[in-house]
Formats: structure tokens, sequence, C-alpha cells
């Protein structure tokens, strides 16, 4: 089972769908065929959506994130990049994910990100 993600005009998903792994060939009924790469399914989805569409993965080994919707794809980098979460947040050129300016404490406890003071706080129950 393999995902695919659809892009706008302005390179932002609007969909992600369950499609065939890229190894699969399928014959049509004029018997012509379709499939066996990851680009040939991309392409045999986008034509029907009339969209550009691009393999996604859950693991990160198709464009180093999986996609969702509102994310951006990135031509440059050939990744998906999710909205960022916050103005101070960084993007790590290497995973294509935000990090905080100060590293999440790493005691166990749980954090959560206040942006006015660019700090973590601790969130208790």
């Amino acid at each position: 089972m393999a995902h695919y993600a659809f892009l706008n005009s302005n390179n932002i998903v609007s969909e992600v769908i369950v499609g065939v792994d890229e190894n699969i060939i399928k014959t049509n009924t004029d018997g012509s065929q379709v499939g066996g790469t990851s680009e040939a399914w991309e392409q045999y989805y986008g034509n029907i959506k009339h969209q550009v569409c691009k393999r996604t993965s859950y693991s990160g080994n198709y464009r180093k994130n999986y996609a969702g919707i509102d994310y951006t794809y990135d031509t440059e980098r050939d990744a998906f990049i999710a909205p960022k979460p916050f103005n101070s947040w960084v993007l790590d050129e290497a995973t294509c994910r935000w990090e905080s300016p100060i590293p999440m404490p790493n005691d166990g406890k749980d954090y959560s990100w206040f942006e006015p003071n660019q700090q973590w706080i601790e969130v208790t129950i």
C-alpha cells in the first residue's frame, strides 16, 4: 500500500490518498500498461485529478516527511514540509522539520512551547 499527495498550484498538499505500490503494473482494457515505478503512478493519479501528484510514505523513504494537508512540497529539496508552527522556529535542512530555537528538555516530563517568551513550559495534568 502506497500513499500519494496531490498538490495545488502553489505546491500545497490538498489531499493524500492510498494507492498501489510502485512495483504494481496495471493492464488497461486497451492492453496498455501503467505502473512499475513511483513516477509512473504519480503521473497516473495526477492525470486523473489534473493535479501534480507525489509519492509519500510514513517511513520518510519518500520526500523526507509524510505529506499532510497544507504541507508544502519543496521542489528544490524534493521534500514535504509541515506548516511552520511558530515564528521563532527554524527549518532543519537535513530533515526538513521545524525545530525550536531551544531544545525541549529531555527529562521525561511533558512540555508545550510558549512562543511569547520562546521557552518550553512544563504541562501538568
